[in-house]
């Protein structure tokens, strides 16, 4: 039976949203792993959230099951920072980057059709404009790297290195790097390590 907490998208709750299309997410990657090519309703089942809560996050199956290839790829905390617990915070967001490099090199086709896909949907007038378009995962892992130097920051500082690290890593970077600027991978990740470290050292300063 749905959760009636998930039904609903409605204005507001950004986090209860996100929550609810991790949920779409994860049970879709848990269904294509039993060797299965569920339908939506049958993943908005296994959710526990209602078809039309499905169809408001994801207005078709194969939107759903791309990015749920995805998700599974995502890189996870426990693996990126294994061996870096004490490691300083720059180390550990160059290792979040590092990952969601490699995450994106073994995934090139499906990471830039599900941008595409998520470009196209921003602009469709039956497209609900209410709920999150793309999964935050860069943001999650972000955090978790600077944990160890949150009390050294001032909150606001630290709001804003989320906010503007989260826009040097991840697929819209590897997109700026590889297809405007025409780096090499070499260049790009030299790059992208020179500016994280300089926005951390920026925020360390107040």
């Amino acid at each position: 039976m749905a959760d009636p907490a998930k039904a609903a998208p409605g204005p507001g709750r950004p986090n209860q949203k996100q929550r609810t299309r991790k949920d779409l997410l994860d049970a879709a990657a848990r269904l294509v792993r039993d060797g299965r090519r569920p339908s939506l309703e049958e993943i908005a089942e296994a959710a526990l959230v209602s078809r039309a809560t499905a169809y408001r996050y994801f207005p078709n199956l194969e939107a759903l099951l791309l990015e749920a290839c995805l998700h599974v790829a995502a890189p996870d905390a426990a693996t990126v920072f294994r061996g870096l617990e004490q490691a300083d915070p720059v180390v550990r967001v160059q290792e979040v980057d590092a990952a969601f490099d490699g995450m994106i090199a073994a995934n090139e086709a499906p990471v830039r059709m599900m941008l595409a896909q998520s470009l196209e949907l921003s602009v469709r007038a039956d497209v609900a404009k209410d709920v999150p378009g793309r999964q935050n995962r860069r943001a999650p892992l972000i955090e978790a790297a600077l944990a160890p130097a949150r009390d050294s920051l001032d909150p606001d500082a630290a709001e804003k290195l989320v906010a503007a690290l989260s826009m040097l890593i991840g697929t819209e970077g590897h997109v700026v790097t590889r297809d405007v600027l025409q780096l090499t991978p070499d260049r790009a990740r030299e790059v992208k390590r020179w500016a994280i470290e300089a926005l951390v050292q920026a925020a360390r300063k107040g």
